[in-house]
This record gives C-alpha cells, structure tokens and sequence, in this order.
C-alpha cells in the first residue's frame, strides 16, 4: 500500500510559507467539494445569517452560477459523477453507500453499486497521467473497502478519506466526531480539541508547500458540513448572539461549521497567494448536494426559495452553490445563469489544464465542457438538458424519482405513483404550481426525452415488491 501521511514536522509552521515561484506552464487546480452545503448557505448567495468572508472575497475573482446542480440529492453518486464526468445513473452508483435499508415501501430498490470501479478513469488519473501531484484531503465515501479509497484512485496522497460519509461520534471508543481524535484510519490524530476541517486545511497548505515546483491537482472534500452538528464553542456563542427570529436560518452550531468552511477555504487560498501561485491556479468551490432541513429540534438549514433539501426531488435538494476561477482569468464577480452539474467539471478542467486524455476516456464522459461559460459573458452550451435519476427511499422524504430541465422547464416523476409534476423556474423557482395538465405538450415531451435518456444510461429501475409468502 502506498504511504497515505505527508510527514509534517510542526503543525505550527504549516501555511507559512511566503517564497514565491515562477509560474508554471500548466495550471494548478483546486477542488473544493462541501457536504451538505445548501444553495443559500453562503453570504455571497443571500444567507441572512451565516458570515463567509474568505468564500465571498474568492467569488469577486471568479464566475458565480445561480443554476448550478448536483448530480444527485446525495453524497456518493455526486462524488462519483464528479471522479469519472458520468451521470450516477449510467455508473449504478445511485444512493450513498451503504445507503438505506428502509422497510415496508411499496417498491424494491435496484441492487446499487456501492464502489467507484477501478475500471473507471478518474479525474485523479487524468492529472497523474499528465504529470502532476495529486492529492486527496477530507471525505471519501466511494467504497466500503481500501481498494477503492483515493490512493488507489490516482492520488499520490489520501489524508481522511475512507469508507464513512461523516466523523466518527462513537464515544465508547473514545472518538470525538470533528474534534480529535477522530478514528480516522487515514488521518493522525492532532492535540486532543483539534477540529478536523483546521486540520486537513493545514495539511491541504503543506502539501502545496512541497510540491509548488510542479503542477498539483488538490481535492479537498471538506466532512463539514454534515452532521453531527459540531463546531469550536466560541464560533457557536458567536452565532448565538445574532440568532433573529425573522430569519430563515437561525441554527448557531450549523452556522458556526459554515464558518469553520470559509476559515478552511481562505486558509488554502491565502497560501496559494503567499506562494505566487494563485493566478495559475483554477480553483472550483461547490457541495455535493442541497442542505439538509432536517426538523423539530434537528432543524439545519433552510434553502429558501427553493423547495426543500437534501435527499428530496425538488430544487433545495440539487441545486448548489458554484463558483470558479479560471487561471490567468480575472471575471470580477461575474455571475452566469446557465444550468451545469457535477458531470461538468471533469470535461471543463481537462480542457483548461490542456490535459492529453485517451479518446475511449472522452468518449464515455456525459459532461460538457462549461469553458466558454467562464471565458466570456455571452458564452454559450449547446446542451439541452440535464437529468437526475434516484430510484431509492430516503429518510428526508424522497420517493424513487427522475427528472430532467430542459432550458426553464423541469419535469419530476415520481415513480411509486407513477405521477409527473412540471414547473418552470423561471417564473416558479420555488416550485410550487404543477403544470402538468396545462402544459400537455411541454409535459409530453419532456416524458419521452427523459425516458430515452434512461434507456441510454441503462438506468436500474425499483421494481415491486413481491409480499413474502
């Protein structure tokens, strides 16, 4: 097995570094993926209560999308489409992995893939293969057993990623969830009190201190902000005292992880900067799904206007805050309104880093390339659609569904009732009037597009449940 700790001589001396070096030819890239981030959890997209100061003065630099999505309404499938540029529903990684075995529901879910395939190529690959270092901060989640964790995905360096979606809170072992010690069998653990997302932020700066003389490819998936709802006691006082009523998000402990994010977030910037290497550098910042509401006394977060969250059908569930900085490429707060997902950054960043990739590799990827969205105000996409496929219960509420949105308009079937829903968001982002029954040629044509789509991925359908005898 490869060596997966960076060796670290002191803690204290990590993003500390202020030699700058010559500009490289290839541009370095950094990719941060949050969990569970909602749509409205960040300043820079309208929260009314969580302070993103880092993220928000990033996004002056960068290209921010309103109409960003997810590849699914949860974690795994997302990660995977984001690894490989493949709809979930074409790879059959389709719930997160071990996912829910709910009992009683009216359907069977499919037998799922519950790992990433190393016949997949993954974007790791792609960048180890063209020369760069790579390496891997933070969560994982794309298979139970170490042959399928990052370093035996094309990352030189895996430092927290492994089988679980979230900290370990197990007490009777000792651990402490987002507080050392973590039980994490690819990250050390720091001094008793250390928080897990400070920690991989340094970790994240040393590694770009050691490999600077080179292209690198950094993959920091923060485990913030899933749950357990956990942060420093001095960041949820703080949130505490501006907890108003009137607002939608009031959850002081939620917020004060969100500023844990945004501290892990400008820490590795600012070390980009130190370094002179934050021009050649593409930096994409994005969650891998809606926020989770959650209720009663678990209330999280609230992603109004949109309609719910994490693990639901609707917009709060898959639509996603994003925001990209080209290198060399200075687009001063430059918001664009074109649909993307997950499926996207692959294509995009193989064409940025002008990277050379196997033509069989290309040919499998689902994604466009969102270059020209970045590179120019009236840039355009000659694609139509995009598409969601889930045909699994989960414990927020969603049904086995599909959807597609094509331009403004966006079609749901729910698959237990066999029923459609049809909006569009441009005039209803909250997604609240069905208009199936007025728009029949809308409705039919979306049904026929996202059918064939299915049948084209090979999408695996719940069947019924057979009662047992």
């Amino acid at each position: 097995m490869k060596n997966t700790i960076l060796p670290i001589s002191s803690l204290s001396l990590l993003c500390a570094g202020s030699i700058a070096v010559t500009a490289q030819q290839q541009p370095n890239v950094v990719l941060f993926l949050v969990d569970d981030m909602g749509w409205k959890d960040l300043g820079v997209y309208g929260s009314d209560y969580h302070k993103t100061p880092q993220i928000d003065s990033f996004a002056n630099d960068a290209v921010r999308f309103t109409n960003a999505y997810s590849a699914c309404t949860v974690s795994s499938p997302t990660r995977a489409a984001l690894m490989t540029g493949k709809y979930p529903a074409k790879l059959h990684i389709t719930d997160w992995i071990e996912g829910y075995k709910m009992p009683n529901t009216k359907l069977q879910v499919p037998a799922w893939t519950m790992y990433l395939a190393h016949e997949e190529t993954t974007l790791a690959e792609v960048f180890k293969q063209n020369g760069y270092a790579t390496a891997h901060f933070g969560k994982w989640h794309l298979g139970e057993n170490e042959k399928y964790w990052p370093e035996n995905q094309g990352f030189d360096i895996n430092m927290g990623g492994w089988r679980t979606g979230q900290p370990s809170n197990d007490k009777k072992k000792g651990y402490n969830g987002y507080f050392s010690p973590y039980g994490n069998p690819r990250l050390t653990d720091g001094p008793v009190g250390e928080y897990l997302e400070d920690r991989l932020a340094n970790e994240a700066c040393n590694f770009i201190q050691q490999s600077k003389s080179k292209p690198f490819f950094v993959n920091f998936w923060l485990y913030n902000v899933h749950t357990p709802l956990q942060a420093q006691q001095e960041k949820i006082d703080k949130y505490k005292s501006l907890v108003d009523s009137t607002k939608l998000q009031k959850n002081p402990t939620y917020a004060a992880m969100v500023e844990h994010t945004d501290e892990a977030v400008g820490k590795v910037i600012t070390q980009l900067k130190r370094l002179g290497l934050y021009e050649n550098t593409i930096i994409i910042f994005t969650s891998d799904n809606g926020g989770l509401i959650g209720s009663g006394k678990r209330k999280v977060t609230n992603n109004s206007p949109l309609r719910l969250g994490k693990g639901e059908r609707y917009e709060g569930g898959v639509r996603v805050p994003l925001i990209i900085k080209a290198a060399h490429q200075s687009a001063p707060n430059r918001i664009n309104n074109t649909p993307v997902m997950t499926i996207d950054y692959m294509p995009t960043l193989i064409d940025m880093a002008n990277l050379k990739v196997d033509k069989k590799v290309l040919k499998g990827i689902d994604g466009v390339n969102i270059t020209p969205l970045l590179t120019s105000e009236n840039g355009k996409l000659k694609r139509k659609s995009l598409y969601w496929h889930y045909p699994h219960y989960h414990t927020e509420g969603a049904t086995p569904y599909s959807a597609v949105r094509n331009g403004d308009w966006k079609l749901i079937h729910t698959i237990e009732t066999n029923s459609y829903e049809l909006f569009n968001l441009k005039t209803d982002i909250s997604e609240s009037k069905n208009l199936i029954d007025s728009e029949p040629a809308i409705a039919s044509k979306l049904k026929k597009e996202l059918e064939n789509w299915k049948k084209k991925m090979g999408a695996q359908m719940p069947t019924v449940r057979v009662a047992a005898k």
